[in-house]
């Protein structure tokens, strides 16, 4: 995985920003869309929040951010909100199939 390249300017690190914008959104939204392939295979509304699995999660996200040289408590703040976002929207989801 590439590292950040020294920027010689504000311009620069925006621009950065930017790029790594264009490519992190696309994987979440991806993300999101297994996500919700996932209801389609939960019995019950229940079955969408599973505990083990958010902290089996979260072990690893800490465990990937430490490889990078991140503060593993900011990936894993960032990692539960993903996950509750998430998890509500496979909420509605779930209901949808399921009504």
């Amino acid at each position: 995985m590439p590292k950040a390249i020294k920027c010689n300017s504000l311009q620069d690190v925006r621009d950065n920003i930017d790029r790594l914008d264009g490519v992190i959104i696309p994987l979440l939204a991806e993300r999101i869309q297994y996500v919700l392939q996932a209801a389609q295979f939960k019995e019950t509304r229940a079955d969408v929040r599973i505990p083990p699995r958010i902290e089996f999660i979260v072990d690893r996200v800490r465990k990937f951010a430490e490889e990078e040289g991140m503060d593993p408590d900011m990936a894993e703040s960032i990692y539960r909100h993903i996950m509750e976002e998430s998890i509500a929207r496979e909420e509605i989801r779930w209901d949808d199939i399921n009504e």
